[in-house]
């Protein structure tokens, strides 16, 4: 059971991991105040193989008007991609994600939002970026250094995700250690200093989830490591980035018709943890649980 006591075990180890603190940056329009503000990054899905509907677009138009709605619930990024990352779901090529994503991202940069493309082509995330996109979701590592040049090229940041394989979409079983923060903390800071002999400067630190992995298919072992990830992400601040989590939906405890609830629950962890931008689609429920943790005043 989680409680204080798992709480008070974790600060009395690592409480010295609080002293840290991450620099703010821009991106686009915005500042990121990652030491006073917690964020949002919106979701929008061009494939229809994704699995959350609610985010699935089929259109340019809707796409458009689904990201000017999640800029007006709270979402300071809107993360779009062509391509799910469920293993079984069609791969799309280079020329099919472009077709999608351009224009879109046109629509976007007119509205003055911050958008994300979510892809591991170079390809595509250099001619999005051309057209205005600010940062790149890498979800793999087999072109990093190629995606690297590219955004350090275009002043892009980059959101580095910890992937046990080349993708997301080409993963075996998840080779875990009893406390995974030191193998991360090794991970990140050598791919952060990769980025920045390419001149990246701004990259956010997604610790991943084990959505995929084969061996991670236990709702209670793969829950646990999702909570353990939530609340241990303070102790990858020294790496001096934003951390970056996306919400997971435990199907297992919340059934179909209750899977909306999921994000916001997980998203009070990810907030209490220290994670610095939670990526959602449920956007205006997750501003509300925020906002209640805002207004909360140390005495």
């Amino acid at each position: 059971m989680l409680d204080f006591k798992v709480v008070h075990r974790l600060l009395q180890a690592h409480g010295e991991a609080l002293q840290h603190e991450v620099r703010p940056f821009q991106i686009g329009p915005v500042t990121f105040d990652f030491a006073s503000r917690r964020y949002l990054t919106g979701v929008i899905n061009l494939s229809t193989d994704s699995w959350y509907k609610e985010s699935v677009c089929r259109t340019t138009e809707e796409a458009i008007a689904r990201a000017e709605m999640l800029a007006a619930n709270g979402a300071a990024m809107v993360d779009i991609g062509a391509e799910s990352t469920l293993p079984d779901a069609r791969r799309v090529d280079v020329a099919g994600q472009l077709e999608m994503l351009l224009p879109v991202v046109d629509g976007m940069i007119a509205r003055n939002l911050v958008v994300s493309v979510e892809s591991y082509h170079p390809e595509v995330l250099d001619t999005c970026a051309r057209h205005g996109a600010q940062v790149f979701n890498l979800t793999g590592m087999k072109e990093a250094d190629e995606v690297f040049r590219v955004a350090g090229q275009h002043d892009a940041a980059v959101i580095l995700c910890y992937v046990q394989g080349e993708t997301v979409r080409e993963v075996g079983d998840f080779q875990r250690s009893e406390d995974m923060v030191p193998v991360l903390l090794d991970y990140f800071r050598d791919l952060t200093a990769r980025a920045a002999r390419f001149g990246v400067k701004k990259c956010f630190i997604d610790p991943g989830l084990g959505f995929y992995y084969k061996n991670l298919q236990d709702s209670a072992q793969r829950v646990t490591y999702q909570m353990d990830t939530f609340l241990h992400a303070f102790r990858l601040w020294s790496l001096g980035f934003p951390i970056f989590n996306i919400v997971p939906h435990a199907p297992e405890v919340f059934l179909e018709d209750e899977r909306r609830k999921a994000e916001p629950f997980f998203a009070v962890l990810a907030a209490l943890g220290g994670t610095h931008m939670i990526r959602t689609h449920e956007v205006r429920a997750l501003s509300r649980v925020l906002g209640a943790l805002e207004l909360y005043r140390a005495r």
